[in-house]
């Protein structure tokens, strides 16, 4: 499908869905728990039904309704379980793969044709430190990995925060205790994220900052009861579509207590001078005149689609960096942004860790999504600033984070349309 966009005015406001991020570990530690578990406002998307799945062949029953409520395997996978397929999200990939490694059977996991380029090499090295037993001709999927998980000392490469929440998340049900020394972490906010969700299950490990963890084995999940926050990265777009073209547009949902890392792209904004006000409602964000400046982007490498848009409409330049692991998403995307802006008429330098943006008079055409879901919402958003059409390719792909983005845009005001 393509997805059809025009210069567009917006106004009204725009109630932001679940976090993947938090969705995906609820139903990770859920299925591995004792007892049923009841997670409300849960994110219904394509990446969340692919930890849905996977726990499902982990042999946790699921009942899908206004609410997921989950009867957990108490940390005993299911020995019919053989293959789980992750779809396009490598968040399920690397959990689920940490634990699948305690599992006494041997356990297939493959996904799409972008999971299959998707590195994994540092979580695999680090689970055949602690016990796993993995076959794989390139470290990528498709690969076979059985247990079980013994515990021990490793060191995990954080060039995706995923892979030290793999172990994280893991570890506890492990027979012995574990050490983990982590070099070169990026995305450390994800970190923070699946940290608290340990301590809510009271699983007992200590810390030396990030760099360093020692997690307590034979521990257990228990079955809870959670509200799912409402995702930071979804409301990015929304926040910079309305920055770029003047408008004014009240965003709901979003709790700022939470550790999500694009809850920095609000101070971004703000710096590049558009207007945020934090109301009992919601955040209202108020488009006016930008200004290039330097974001170092590591922390929210989620962002760098939509940022990148962002500049291309800020007087003088704007630079994104920090952010060389953007390239080991569901595409390249410092690559891939670069070269879409740039048949949209933006003036683009492409670095080896980000990108330098000047600003541009943007010229609406035909751009390729590249089957990812945040570079389809960021040209859409480019679209709606930019004069002419704007035609991208492969719009499904939205329905990874984002199902009801194409909607949502429209109740405030935005030009845009499914072409099938």
């Amino acid at each position: 499908m393509n997805l059809k966009t025009t210069k567009s005015k917006l106004s009204g406001d725009i109630l932001i869905p679940a976090s993947k991020s938090h969705t995906i570990r609820a139903v990770a530690i859920a299925g591995m728990a004792d007892g049923k578990s009841i997670l409300r406002k849960s994110l219904i998307s394509a990446d969340a039904f692919s930890c849905i799945n996977g726990v499902k062949e982990f042999g946790a029953l699921i009942d899908q309704n206004n609410e997921l409520i989950i009867t957990g395997i108490n940390g005993l996978i299911n020995p019919v379980c053989k293959k789980v397929d992750v779809g396009n999200s490598g968040t399920t990939l690397r959990i689920l793969t940490a634990m699948a490694a305690l599992a006494h059977h041997p356990i297939i996991f493959d996904g799409d044709d972008s999971i299959r380029k998707r590195p994994m090499t540092p979580l695999l090295s680090a689970l055949k430190d602690l016990g796993a037993d993995i076959n794989s001709t390139y470290d990528k999927c498709p690969f076979t990995i059985k247990g079980p998980l013994k515990g021990g000392k490793t060191t995990v490469d954080g060039i995706s925060s995923q892979f030290l929440t793999a172990l994280l998340l893991a570890c506890p049900l492990a027979k012995d205790d574990t050490e983990i020394s982590v070099e070169n972490l990026h995305e450390k906010p994800y970190v923070e994220i699946t940290l608290d969700w340990l301590k809510s299950q009271s699983i007992q490990f200590e810390n030396r900052g990030l760099d360093w963890f020692k997690i307590k084995g034979l521990q257990k999940y228990k079955a809870y009861e959670r509200d799912i926050p409402a995702d930071f990265s979804s409301a990015t777009f929304p926040l910079c579509a309305a920055a770029i073209t003047g408008s004014e547009v009240l965003i709901k949902g979003l709790d700022f207590s939470d550790h999500q890392g694009d809850k920095e792209i609000f101070l971004f904004l703000e710096k590049m001078g558009a207007k945020i006000t934090y109301t009992d409602k919601g955040v209202i964000v108020k488009g006016d005149k930008l200004h290039g400046t330097e974001i170092d982007m590591n922390a929210t490498p989620d962002a760098l689609p939509a940022l990148a848009v962002v500049g291309c409409f800020a007087k003088g330049k704007t630079s994104l960096l920090n952010v060389a692991q953007a390239r080991l998403k569901e595409c390249d995307r410092i690559k891939a942004m670069a070269t879409e802006l740039r048949k949209m008429n933006a003036a683009v330098e492409e670095l080896e860790d980000g990108l330098i943006i000047k600003e541009s008079e943007l010229t609406g055409t035909d751009v390729n999504g590249y089957d990812d879901h945040r570079m389809v919402m960021a040209l859409a958003i480019a679209g709606i600033a930019s004069e002419g059409e704007t035609v991208i390719d492969s719009a499904e792909s939205i329905n990874i984070t984002y199902p009801s983005f194409i909607e949502d845009m429209k109740n405030i005001g935005a030009n845009i349309e499914l072409i099938y």
